[in-house]
């Protein structure tokens, strides 16, 4: 599967995320990576790379974005050492269904995409060894208001001007409707725009909590800002 609904977000992946949660996670995660891994929704690598310097163990790397995984696999091979160990998955979190069971599952800024989280945490049960531990970021924050367009964020690339602009469309229940463009300027003219529709679902702890005891995990001790799940033996 190669979707690419992501591929106008790829220019602004890596300036968005390293100005927001990648540093908290690189120094969070760590100390939590051990063994073999399956890291769930990839992107261009930034995560991948942190897991892989933290464990000497294999890494599947899920991505089903081509063009986030074009990154990815260039970010890898600047760092000839990990060809060895990580493998690229061109899958979606429901598809994947490795050769043999992992000891530790990644899944970061990818909660919120997913609607069907039943099929989410059986399918993620079944790619762990028993005892195995399944970490994720989350925040519980209050559901945003519908209003007008603001910019996210603005980075300066040489000449260029990247701009990360967003609304809240709808929200209802735990759906939260958003539009997004990503606009680059060249000497303050307009010179790429791209607009995208998306639709998130943010669940409260205590859902969250319910689901993953259901599906067989056990909540963990874990720093702020992730969750850590283990796996029933």
């Amino acid at each position: 599967m190669t979707s690419d609904q992501y591929a106008v977000a790829v220019p602004f992946y890596d300036l968005w995320h390293e100005d927001g949660h990648v540093p908290e996670i690189r120094e969070k995660l760590p100390a939590l990576v051990k063994g073999s891994v399956l890291e769930i929704g990839a992107g261009t690598g930034l995560i991948t790379e942190v897991i892989a310097d933290a464990t000497d163990g294999e890494i599947f790397a899920l991505e089903p974005s081509l063009g986030m995984r074009s990154v990815l696999l260039s970010r890898l091979a600047g760092r000839r050492e990990l060809l060895e160990r990580v493998t690229v998955l061109p899958y979606g979190a429901l598809d994947v269904e490795l050769d043999e069971p992992v000891d530790m599952i990644v899944m970061i800024a990818v909660l919120y995409s997913i609607e069907d989280r039943a099929s989410l945490w059986a399918t993620l049960a079944r790619q762990l060894v028993p005892g195995g531990r399944l970490v994720f970021n989350f925040r519980e924050r209050e559901a945003p208001t519908p209003g007008d367009d603001a910019e996210m964020a603005s980075y300066r690339v040489g000449r260029h001007t990247y701009e990360l602009w967003g609304r809240t469309l709808e929200v209802e229940g735990e759906r939260i409707s958003a539009r997004f463009r990503y606009v680059i300027r060249h000497g303050g003219e307009v010179i790429s725009e791209d607009v995208v529709d998306s639709v998130t679902h943010r669940p409260s702890l205590a859902t969250l909590v319910a689901e993953l005891t259901e599906a067989g995990f056990t909540r963990e001790d874990a720093p702020e800002g992730l969750l850590v799940w283990g796996l029933a033996k």
